[in-house]
């Protein structure tokens, strides 16, 4: 990094004459390009794709763009010579103009670090920045990003949930508003850009934490090593509490190799008794033994078991959650209280375990953010012999060990997607004796409506239809939640129609081994 890009560290700082590449124009793209160009940097927008409104606000805010295909580097980018590349976080390393600017000696930025640089530009009345909370984690993260949000809004605290929750960092870092707290969703892509990071003024979060690590995005890193190593970011730097996960040893061997800063806490958090720097649960009550003077003698209640019922929010993997975003809102002094105050409102958000439609005693649920083994996994563990709805786009992360671990204990299973010989195959090798579906339909429109013809014919009173796809939706669907959303439009159909309405479809399993 050169000596004029390690003074830009401030707001305050000259920014002006920088010459910058923002590579892509999604929403984080845009919101790089209009923090730049508002700090007086010369920018180029490098893009293949623009939607409409941002492609007509970038002359407006004072930058220029170039549109074309990436698959090698533009002479327009070249001729820049761009100071530093901001890159978007679809960019993967091996993306010809990120390998590029790394090759060529020219500084490689996430937007994460960008928003670090200038988080002072709204200070809070002590003149401090707000405090940052990082959260990142295979599965998870937004509904803990959430949690943690709300229980440090019902502690007084002035928070707000951004970064890959939807809300770039940048935008939050400039509401004028300002936050006590900014709670951030880190993805792996944005945490392997800021492993980039070489400057004195590094990322350095309050607190931070990693809720599990599971095969995913391989075909983005290149390898889970890779995978793990860029999840590995969010702890390092962390001033006050490291919050890991005693059920997964890779996240407490993070911490362990992670350079904190020194007084740093490792707490940890699982659904078992919990030690003295813990939270983790006892006869059915969450407890905190970590954030308080007697820790190795007491236990501060948070809420109960049967309370988050109450809620929706049981499932083991969302507890799981709660204790994780708890420990962090403790770790900034919000009181028990608030905490349990929090968990009475809360609910989680669409496609995720959601109950769409309940009749002739069968639960249709949908989870379709469960988008990869790991997180189907969680779901089938709440669910137990669900009928389980399950495929789609699988990443390059092998699925035969979910299989093998699930796939007997469920009462049937539908497969959809593309890539369906790939589980059916594994179903073949470890649960041969499950009734298999498939869907072949090749119309978006057509799929729900099928699955849940072939669900209706397979679930009895007491069972549950569960779509847990374990996979991602845009072979078929615009997204996870179009792919819920066409899901819970087929139940709802279904359970208006006469019982003895059916469709045309095949009486049995296409295989069952």
């Amino acid at each position: 990094m050169s000596a004029d890009l390690d003074r830009l560290t401030s707001w305050h700082a000259d920014w002006s004459g920088l010459r910058v590449v923002v590579l892509g124009l999604s929403m984080t793209g845009f919101s790089v390009a209009d923090t730049l160009a508002e700090l007086g940097a010369d920018v180029l927008v490098v893009t293949e794709d623009a939607a409409e409104e941002y492609a007509r606000l970038v002359p407006v805010i004072g930058a220029r763009m170039w549109q074309g295909a990436l698959d090698t580097v533009p002479e327009e980018l070249t001729a820049h010579r761009p100071d530093v590349v901001v890159a978007s976080p679809g960019f993967p390393p091996h993306h010809p103009v990120v390998a590029w600017a790394r090759e060529a000696g020219v500084a490689v930025w996430g937007d994460i670090e960008l928003a670090w640089r200038v988080r002072d530009k709204v200070l809070r009345a002590d003149g401090s920045p707000a405090d940052w909370v990082l959260i990142t984690g295979t599965n998870g993260k937004t509904t803990t990003t959430q949690l943690t949000a709300t229980m440090l809004v019902a502690g007084g605290l002035r928070a707000a949930p951004c970064g890959n929750i939807g809300v770039p960092v940048l935008d939050a870092v400039r509401d004028p508003a300002g936050f006590d707290v900014l709670v951030i969703e880190v993805s792996s892509h944005q945490l392997w850009y800021l492993g980039l990071q070489d400057g004195d003024d590094r990322v350095s979060p309050y607190a931070s934490v990693c809720l599990n690590l599971a095969a995913d995005h391989l075909e983005w890193h290149g390898s889970f090593d890779a995978y793990r190593d860029a999840k590995a970011v969010v702890y390092q730097l962390t001033r006050v509490a490291c919050v890991y996960n005693k059920s997964d040893v890779a996240t407490r061997e993070m911490v362990e190799d992670a350079e904190v800063i020194e007084g740093c806490r490792a707490i940890g958090f699982d659904l078992g008794v919990p030690g003295p720097s813990d939270l983790g649960v006892v006869d059915g009550i969450l407890v905190d033994r970590a954030f308080l003077e007697e820790r190795r003698t007491n236990a501060l209640e948070l809420t109960t078991v049967a309370e988050l019922a109450d809620a929706g929010l049981a499932a083991p993997h969302v507890v799981a959650n709660i204790l994780a975003a708890a420990a962090l809102a403790r770790s900034l002094d919000v009181p028990p209280a608030a905490i349990r105050d929090a968990l009475r409102g809360f609910r989680l958000d669409p496609h995720r375990i959601e109950v769409v439609g309940v009749a002739d005693g069968v639960t249709w649920i949908d989870d379709s953010k469960a988008t990869n083994p790991h997180a189907a996994a969680s779901s089938l563990q709440a669910y137990p012999g669900a009928v389980w709805v399950l495929g789609g786009l699988l990443k390059g992360v092998d699925i035969d060990d979910l299989v093998a671990a699930r796939g007997p204990g469920v009462k049937a299973a539908i497969v959809i997607g593309v890539e369906r010989s790939t589980i059916v195959a594994a179903f073949a090798r470890h649960a041969p004796a499950v009734p298999l579906f498939e869907v072949d339909h090749a119309q978006t429109e057509d799929v729900m409506t099928e699955v849940v013809a072939l669900a209706s014919d397979v679930a009895q009173d007491g069972d549950v239809v569960l779509l847990a796809p374990a996979a991602a939706s845009f072979d078929q669907f615009a997204s996870y939640s179009d792919r819920g959303r066409r899901f819970a439009d087929a139940v709802n159909a279904r359970m208006g129609k006469d019982a003895g309405d059916d469709h045309d479809r095949p009486s049995g399993p296409v295989g069952s081994g």
